[in-house]
């Protein structure tokens, strides 16, 4: 609250209608986080799969899917 206030000189009301998201944009938190990038989605991705590694079919008793 002191840092809305005091240090972005922001009246009472508008403090309080902030979200923290918000607050915290114009804190200049938040900025160093750089975006997902196409290489780090696939790396995420190939860490933690959707479905499970193996066959996706089971085969009948004769071979058949």
């Amino acid at each position: 609250m002191r840092a809305g206030l005091r240090g972005l000189g922001l009246r009472p009301y508008e403090f309080w209608a902030l979200t923290p998201a918000e607050l915290a944009l114009m804190l200049g938190e938040g900025a160093a986080r750089a975006p997902l990038t196409r290489a780090g989605l696939a790396a995420l991705a190939a860490r933690w799969p959707d479905a499970p590694a193996g066959p996706k079919h089971r085969e009948d008793a004769d071979g058949r899917v």
